[in-house]
């Protein structure tokens, strides 16, 4: 059976590729189950992740030919393939994410760019939800763009199932940057291996002080304290802090290359074979 993900590991970090292009990379329940497998297996020494799209697709969302077949067979959700477990273990994984968007992102896929913490879209690219064409509220890439774009934005693609470029995405916010499809993978891994030369302690720490702040906290005096919380829990964890400011101290330029390991990625197959993934 052929995988349909497939993980590049590099130095410091690693490339996730959905690998299903005949279908445009729709999730089914295999590869659901292999995207989790791969996050599982990237835990361990990435500090960043770049999730891609093989062919003209970057992903066409859950597969609805096989949740329709599932549907009517009465066959119940497997948690081990659920697809809010594949979207929640992006947003609860230490590394960052990056999101090469290489072409269609609907439905699920316009979902994934939201989840990943920073994103670059080819210019060619094209992000919809086409869910009210099914007289359907996009129950995921709905909220998740309410959540990040404002009202009039969020209500454009949940409402009139059209489709916006790259360069639309990134002046909407939705995406940090758009480029020419032939530069994406380029910029994807340069600002990867960027993020790669940071501290993984403070990484992770921040980016879930992107979740918190002002997901949870939106008062000043209560935004600044859980800031410097962070920064507490950082200093115990790691000595970054204290080596970054002795650097500082001595005039030295923070913005340094630091140690880097490659990713030990085990194989997909192999996490699955034997059920942790």
């Amino acid at each position: 059976m052929k995988d349909l993900v497939t993980v590049e590991p590099r130095n410091g970090y690693a490339i996730v590729r959905l690998d299903r292009p005949e279908k445009k990379n729709a999730m089914n329940r295999q590869a659901r189950r292999e995207l989790l497998a791969a996050f599982h297996a990237s835990r361990a020494g990435c500090k960043a992740v770049v999730l891609t799209g093989s062919g003209d697709s970057f992903c066409s969302g859950v597969d609805l030919k096989e949740a329709r077949a599932d549907a009517d067979a009465g066959t119940p959700p497997d948690p081990r393939s659920d697809w809010i477990e594949v979207l929640l273990a992006i947003r609860e994984h230490p590394a960052i994410f990056v999101a090469a968007v290489n072409g269609f992102a609907l439905g699920g896929g316009a979902t994934l760019i939201s989840m990943c913490d920073l994103a670059i879209a080819a210019e060619e690219a094209e992000i919809g939800m086409p869910e009210i064409g099914f007289g359907a509220y996009p129950q995921f890439s709905g909220p998740a763009a309410q959540i990040q774009l404002t009202p009039k934005r969020a209500a454009w693609l949940v409402l009139t199932a059209e489709r916006i470029d790259g360069r639309t995405a990134e002046a909407w916010g939705m995406v940090n940057r758009s480029v020419a499809l032939d530069r994406l993978m380029a910029e994807a891994e340069l600002l990867a291996d960027k993020l790669s030369r940071f501290d993984a302690v403070a990484l992770a720490e921040s980016k879930h002080a992107l979740d918190i702040v002002p997901g949870s906290i939106s008062g000043w005096q209560q935004a600044f304290s859980y800031g410097m919380a962070i920064n507490t829990r950082i200093r115990t964890s790691s000595s970054a802090q204290r080596e970054g400011f002795s650097r500082f101290a001595a005039g030295e330029r923070n913005l340094r290359q630091g140690r880097r390991a490659g990713c030990p990625i085990e194989p997909i197959q192999d996490r699955l074979d034997s059920g942790r993934a």
